[in-house]
């Protein structure tokens, strides 16, 4: 027998004995709400419930099988059974039972996304849209505005005008491909990743016998996460519950952040008014943070107006308080956090028990190329890893090709980016190239042989390429400068959405290429996987800095969190803020990211942009919020790029009532005068 009172805190224990009926668990972050679910559940199987009345719903299968691996161990032997899975698992092992009553076979297959986005590009054909220009969306964006469409049960034209205004025109003519998506999977036998919940709760609603059988047979429901549930999912659990009404969902409406897959906040914000009778219970004890992180965290969350009043509690001892850190540029941010990285591994600790969040992935752009600098390896989340990126490979191929002409895999990538040289062209370009000596041999004397007429416009373009490279001088951030004013600049421009931001990219791979000796120098630590990669030589895994997105991030953490570029418009992001509720959810998202650690917490940002020093930044909103007895405050932007003391830079720093820059007079009233007492007051802070 299991000592539920014994192996439980008080608000746990309370949820698992009074379990019953419509109930909903307001579970704080770091709260123990796995915990609670999987005690609930080895409690249910102890009062005698047979474990096929129990459905346990989950957004992951890791998570489904963590619970289920859980409630195994307290009952100490197999549990078999029990209903329990993600949404879609469980709308898959339904359907196999009931497809016949929704017109198709049991043997239905479910297309991955790749085998959706085919079907999909076959409809746009056969609706006389042209696949091949930039204008049409591609397949994978009309996938995304169809799932979009059916998981918030919109109507699709509503969807484009909401999130894809840009493709309002084509309006009629992707309704008439959606419709021709829908029956081409019906004739194919095939559902989409979609379908199983939209059939699944079409299943429900339209036959009355099989909702009955199953809602009969689930005696418990019990939902994990239920503030990221989409209102299929919401509707598909309020049926099956509706015979035994034993319906428990928990969740935290403060860590709803994924608006943009469809979950809708109101499915839990609404549960007490849409279940009549329903009990509420908040698990407000955390079991990861220090006091200070909590006191910043509820501090931040109190702001929402939309939301169930929670104060989480420490359950660990005091500890430092979170730092707030304003630097000059992106270049000395990074600096600061790689220093403090290294600081704290040369001490023994792990760097996986550190990771760095960020609103969108390039905001760590500087980051990346610092941890590169100093050989520091890191795991990317959330995204691709800068050097990862195809842009970034594609520069990284010409700058190969001059460095040496015989690089086969260098040729073979960047000559198919030229116009009328496809990858049997280039092949036959690279047999050529091989047979003369230098580079400078190489392109006049292709330009001399025989090519077709499409060939010979590429080659021309290829070699415009590598002449604005050599215009820049003889040194790899020059090479780069070329490349980015030359016409691959144009082919980014036409081939992709966000050209701007890859642009962008390359104009920071230029700035970490000054500091190499030469372009050898430079391409090795570029690419040279012990360099940040994630295994050692032997293929095993490394200790990796933790870079990731803060979504990716939710459910997880570390002992100590930096909260990268918090400028507003980057975070708050600005497109976000322009729709209904993105301020909050904008602020939810802040809330997630400093939840993350568990002792130490940094939020830092830049007083300039990265790309234009013009553009002086204003610190993020979520940070002028905060109350100034809750954080310790720092800056750097009076250091130069080496981590020297500059008395000529006026320094920024978050006061008591405001948050401005200050002139130069106003400093020496926020911390000690002379440069001398001003390391002193950053070491004691380094010692923190």
């Amino acid at each position: 027998m299991i000592d539920f009172k014994k192996e439980l805190n008080s608000e746990q224990y309370e949820i698992v004995k009074q379990g019953d009926g419509y109930v909903l668990v307001l579970a704080g972050a770091g709260s123990g709400k796995t915990r609670v679910i999987t005690y609930r559940v080895a409690y249910l199987l102890e009062k005698s419930i047979v474990p096929s009345a129990i459905l346990l719903l989950t957004f992951t299968n890791k998570a489904a099988k963590e619970m289920l691996t859980r409630v195994e161990k307290l009952m100490g032997e197999k549990v078999k059974g029990l209903w329990s899975g993600t949404f879609h698992s469980v709308a898959s092992r339904v359907l196999r039972m009931e497809a016949r009553a929704i017109g198709f076979e049991k043997n239905f297959t479910i297309m991955d996304q790749d085998d959706a986005e085919v079907l999909l590009k076959h409809c746009l054909q056969e609706e006389g849209l042209d696949t091949k220009s930039k204008k049409t969306p591609a397949a994978s964006t009309l996938l995304s505005m169809v799932s979009y469409a059916r998981n918030t049960e919109l109507p699709l034209d509503e969807a484009i005008e909401l999130k894809y205004p840009r493709f309002m025109s084509f309006t009629d003519a992707l309704k008439s491909v959606s419709e021709r998506y829908k029956r081409e999977k019906r004739r194919a036998n095939v559902m989409d990743f979609d379908d199983l919940l939209t059939y699944w709760l079409e299943l429900l609603e339209d036959h009355e016998t099989i909702r009955n059988k199953w809602a009969e047979q689930f005696k418990y429901i019990l939902v994990d996460e239920f503030q990221d549930t989409n209102k299929l999912q919401a509707k598909i659990v309020r049926l099956l519950a509706d015979i035994h009404k034993n319906l428990l969902v928990v969740g935290d409406d403060a860590q709803s952040i994924y608006s943009f897959r469809a979950a809708d906040i109101h499915n839990i914000l609404n549960f007490p008014k849409e279940f009549a009778g329903a009990k509420t219970f908040k698990l407000e004890t955390n079991y990861r943070s220090s006091p200070e992180i909590l006191f910043l965290a509820n501090d931040v969350i109190a702001q929402n107006k939309k939301q169930f009043k929670k104060t989480l509690k420490a359950h660990h001892a005091s500890n430092v308080k979170p730092h707030v850190t304003v630097h000059m540029t992106p270049a000395q941010e990074a600096q600061y956090i790689v220093q403090k990285v290294a600081r704290s591994a040369s001490a023994g600790r792990p760097l996986a028990s550190m990771a760095a969040l960020f609103r969108g992935a390039f905001s760590a752009r500087a980051l990346e190329m610092e941890l590169v600098k100093n050989n520091i390896p890191y795991e990317f989340r959330g995204g691709m890893r800068f050097f990862d990126r195809a842009h970034i490979k594609d520069v990284l191929g010409f700058l190969r090709i001059i460095s040496n002409h015989k690089d086969r895999m260098a040729w073979l990538r960047v000559l198919p980016l030229q116009p009328g040289i496809g990858h049997e062209t280039a092949r036959a370009l690279v047999e050529r190239i091989m047979a003369h000596g230098d580079l400078e041999a190489v392109l006049q004397a292709i330009l001399h042989e025989p090519l077709p007429a499409r060939a010979r416009t590429g080659w021309e373009n290829m070699m415009s390429i590598i002449q604005e490279m050599k215009k820049k001088g003889d040194h790899p951030s020059g090479f780069i400068e070329g490349i980015a004013q030359s016409a691959y600049a144009d082919y980014l421009k036409d081939t992709f959405e966000n050209y701007e931001d890859r642009v962008g990219d390359l104009e920071q791979l230029a700035q970490f290429a000054s500091h190499a000796k030469s372009t050898k120098d430079f391409l090795d630590s570029a690419t040279l996987d012990d360099a940040y990669g994630s295994k050692d030589k032997a293929g095993n895994t490394r200790d990796r800095l933790i870079l990731s997105t803060i979504h990716q991030a939710k459910g997880l953490e570390w002992d100590t969190v930096f909260v990268i570029n918090l400028v507003n418009g980057a975070f708050p992001n600005e497109r976000a803020l322009s729709e209904a509720g993105g301020e909050e959810e904008e602020r939810r998202l802040f809330y997630v990211a400093v939840t993350r650690a568990q002792r130490e917490l940094f939020l830092t940002y830049t007083m300039l942009d990265a790309r234009d020093p013009s553009i002086v930044h204003q610190a993020s909103q979520f940070l002028q919020e905060l109350h100034p007895s809750l954080v310790k405050k720092t800056d750097d932007t009076v250091m130069d790029g080496n981590g020297q003391w500059n008395d000529d830079v006026p320094t920024m720093v978050i006061d008591e009532d405001v948050q401005v820059p200050f002139e130069e007079e106003s400093v020496s009233a926020s911390r000690a005068a002379t440069p001398k007492k001003r390391k002193g007051f950053l070491r004691e802070i380094d010692e923190l």
